[in-house]
């Protein structure tokens, strides 16, 4: 899996950046034909605490996934995101597995007919 981690108007320390890809890497063990991720670091204007944003995309065949997280740490919204990512997985494998059941039991009543 190719992984790209842009960091938007600031610079990231490569343990952050590592962290990022250690935990992205780990989605691979629900689909493995991820093709590529990016992700992008921002710090959201205000004084507010939880300023610190997390967007995640992961292209797989067919499809495109994403999650936004927004937490007080990059770390912390890495977490949400990932965890986003990986339910938004778990439905997509159960839909196409639902399609692909449905599809071959609309061939075997075709072929009974």
């Amino acid at each position: 899996m190719n992984m790209t981690v842009q960091s938007i108007k600031f610079d990231a320390d490569q343990k952050l950046v590592d962290f990022i890809k250690k935990k992205t890497g780990k989605l691979q063990q629900y689909l493995d034909n991820i093709i590529e991720s990016e992700c992008y670091l921002k710090v959201a204007n205000g004084d507010t605490v939880n300023n610190k944003i997390v967007e995640l995309k992961l292209n797989i065949p067919g499809n495109q996934l994403f999650a936004k997280a927004q937490a007080k740490s990059f770390e912390e919204a890495t977490d949400l995101a990932v965890e986003s990512l990986r339910r938004q997985i778990n439905k997509h494998k159960t839909k196409t597995r639902t399609n692909a059941s449905n599809h071959k039991e609309i061939l075997s009543q075709s072929e009974e007919i």
